[in-house]
């Protein structure tokens, strides 16, 4: 399984996906295909933290006055399933691993696990 959640109308998504070959991934548009249960659930097993997959800089916390420290585990999960930009941006996923957002190391980490298949 290769599958890459991404939204479309964020630059650093867009600039991200094209330094790779996604050819043969699976290529999500979260704002058009909001993330399943299932999908929030495979996420989950992978990183332990529904906080980890959680996105602190989306709009909708001021928006929502969320006290994000105060937030629950269950609260996390929701809030994902709830808006399509709580999710931390891009996500990879492979059989064995998951990267989550763009933070530069974790763009690199990809790069090279991606140049060994």
């Amino acid at each position: 399984m290769k599958k890459v959640f991404y939204l479309n109308t964020c630059d650093t998504c867009r600039k991200i996906l094209t330094q790779f070959d996604l050819t043969d991934w699976e290529l999500r548009e979260i704002k058009k295909q909001p993330i399943t249960v299932e999908e929030l659930e495979e996420m989950y097993k992978q990183t332990k933290s529904y906080e980890a997959l959680f996105s602190k800089k989306s709009t909708q916390i001021k928006l929502r006055g969320l006290n994000v420290k105060a937030l629950t585990e269950n609260d996390f999960k929701d809030l994902l399933l709830d808006h399509y930009t709580f999710l931390k941006r891009p996500v990879f996923i492979t059989d064995n691993a998951i990267f989550l957002g763009n933070d530069k190391k974790n763009v690199e980490a990809l790069k090279v696990l991606l140049s060994y298949h």
